[in-house]
């Protein structure tokens, strides 16, 4: 059995360890993101959290290694390690929802990254100097080079494996309590399994006893306590890019059906009607600005499906119209069609594609493109604000087709400002362009700000009595809501582009100022 333990299965132990610290690393992304968002300082957090466990766990491994090498104890580490992943996984989702939503966008991440996952990570950090020590001992006459060598191939190798296993097998087919509860498990399991085959004296099977009943114990806790439970919710699924909850409450005194992504809640449809125009949120009901533009569209675009709100509207509007949707998120389209009442229809073209990939690959000239991937402040996609999107989404218009987006982020004047820059790249882009503040065109709260682009020389008079006796609530109202850009001071805000875009940055600042007023 050592024979088999010092070679191949010593490879076969650190390829497998090596895979749950990147399954590890890719779910602490999608563990922090509802509170938190899938922002640069979320991701910066857990790479900087786990690296410096792994660092302190290489140093203290080769320490340990060198005063007590015995592969008894290499494989009580592995086993240990499974249980910190059940244990802090628990204590993860008992601290975070009442706390995660307490702590700011920029140190919460590292906070938590810290609690979470330091000392599983450390503990994982300690078992190649380990094996490296042991296979040295063991094949003596292949030298230390050639131990480490082989020893951190195979935990590399293995460490491929698990991020390309997470990211194309496990997200989009399971839930991140099982794979974070089958990774402690693989971990408890394969220490115990490598402490039962050494078949060592009695004392050593006390310790074999003592992990197992600390395994056992830890998977019961966890699979009984780390998952809330969610009585109201009518759907909860983790999609491939969020958390994905579909509930029934009430809005302005009416019925109504959430979709939350993540901690936000995106979209929404009431109940009691069957009306697809009857939208729930004002900022939707501004897909109305192609009526005083382009009443005749042909052909929409909406990127960022949602519940499907604004394309089920073009639908019952345009009934010559081909309504096209990029969604990047697998799971929504089915989620629609269950519980938010989206048509099978041939006029309704659904691509499960990133918007900006989509527009990039796309021949048709749309005359309205709709960008609504701001589904909150924790999450706003970079490459969607960028000068080049906008450029790239001006050459899939049609002669006279219009681009609108929402955005969201408060209208201080001053620097930092996603909105003034936002506005700037805008016009940069879009010379002849408007903005309607959703709530107000002054305020300083956060709230969605619609942009519109017009690709042509025709103007849009908010005052003409066309509008103010316009029977639609939101055409009639433009005039109360449009936003003034001579109100910032462009020049002392950045173009954002491809190359610098900090909306991470800019969106801190936003929530910073909304918390001390």
């Amino acid at each position: 059995m050592y024979s088999f333990l010092k070679n191949k299965g010593l490879h076969f132990t650190v390829f497998i360890t090596g895979a749950c610290v990147l399954v590890l690393e890719i779910l602490a992304t999608r563990i922090l993101a509802p509170y938190f968002g899938n922002t640069i300082f979320t991701v910066s957090s857990i790479l900087s959290a786990i690296l410096a466990a792994l660092s302190i766990g290489y140093y203290v491994g080769g320490i340990f290694a060198e005063r007590t090498p015995s592969f008894q104890k290499f494989f009580t580490i592995i086993a240990i390690s499974g249980v910190t992943v059940e244990f802090f996984y628990l204590i993860g989702a008992s601290l975070l929802p009442s706390f995660g939503n307490a702590l700011p966008i920029t140190s919460g991440p590292l906070i938590f990254s810290i609690t979470l996952f330091f000392i599983p990570a450390l503990l994982l950090g300690m078992l190649s100097p380990y094996a490296v020590k042991l296979q040295s001992i063991s094949l003596p006459d292949r030298g230390a080079g050639d131990a480490a060598g082989k020893i951190f191939f195979w935990s590399t190798l293995g460490s491929i494996a698990g991020s390309l296993l997470a990211g194309f097998v496990l997200i989009p087919h399971f839930g991140t309590d099982s794979i974070m509860h089958a990774t402690g498990i693989i971990l408890i399991l394969l220490g115990i399994l490598g402490l039962a085959l050494l078949q060592r004296v009695s004392a050593d099977n006390h310790i074999l006893g003592i992990v197992a009943i600390l395994g056992v114990g830890s998977i019961l806790t966890a699979s009984l306590f780390a998952t809330p439970t969610h009585t109201y919710a009518l759907y909860r699924k983790d999609g491939v890019y969020e958390k994905i909850t579909v509930y029934d409450g009430t809005f302005r005194e009416r019925p109504v059906r959430f979709l939350v992504q993540d901690r936000t809640s995106s979209a929404a449809m009431f109940l009691d009607t069957q009306d697809p125009l009857d939208l729930v949120y004002d900022y939707t009901k501004y897909y109305a600005l192609y009526k005083l533009l382009v009443p005749n569209a042909s052909h929409t675009l909406t990127i960022g499906g949602g519940a499907y709100s604004i394309p089920k509207a073009f639908l019952a509007e345009l009934p010559n119209a081909t309504i096209d949707v990029a969604e990047i998120e697998s799971a929504l389209p089915d989620v629609a069609q269950r519980f938010f009442n989206l048509p099978d229809n041939p006029r309704l073209r659904l691509y499960e594609e990133d918007g900006r990939r989509f527009l990039a690959d796309t021949s048709t000239p749309y005359d309205v493109i709709v960008s609504d991937v701001y589904y909150s402040l924790y999450s706003i996609p970079m490459h969607f604000t960028t000068q080049e999107f906008f450029s790239l989404a001006k050459q899939k218009l049609s002669r006279d087709g219009i681009f609108i987006a929402n955005v969201i982020g408060d209208l201080v004047p001053e620097p930092p400002s996603l909105i003034a820059s936002e506005i700037k790249t805008f016009r940069s882009v879009f010379p002849n362009s408007y903005f309607f503040g959703v709530n107000t065109p002054e305020g300083q709260q956060g709230q969605n700000i619609i942009f519109l682009g017009i690709n042509g020389e025709k103007l849009l008079d908010v005052h003409a009595p066309s509008l103010t006796e316009n029977s639609n609530p939101i055409l009639r109202s433009l005039s109360e809501h449009l936003i003034d850009p001579e109100m910032f001071n462009l020049d002392a805000h950045p173009t954002l582009t491809d190359d610098y875009a900090p909306v991470e940055y800019f969106t801190a600042s936003v929530l910073q100022r909304s918390i001390s007023q």
